[in-house]
């Protein structure tokens, strides 16, 4: 089984992410994120993540609660770091 972290970055400052979670970002296979994120630690993944967009807005969901819940429970299965 896979495993899924949560990784927050602060108020959004890349230079404020802990060095736990830049680890993980560097050794995922996939990452879920949201509009809030900073797209520079997106840049620390490696070539071969997946990334998936599942930002909400208050008028627009790229994906709901329920298939983003899904797709972590999906790739765990799948023995891929999240």
């Amino acid at each position: 089984m896979g495993k899924v972290y949560l990784v927050g970055a602060g108020p959004g400052d890349a230079d404020l992410i802990t060095v736990k979670g830049l680890k993980t970002i560097q050794r995922s296979d996939v990452i879920l994120y949201d509009r809030l994120v900073n797209e520079e630690l997106l840049d620390y993944a490696p070539k071969r993540t997946e990334l998936i967009f599942c930002g909400k807005h208050p008028d627009h969901h790229a994906l709901t609660q329920h298939e983003i819940n899904n797709l972590l429970c999906d790739f765990a299965k799948k023995e891929r770091l999240l």
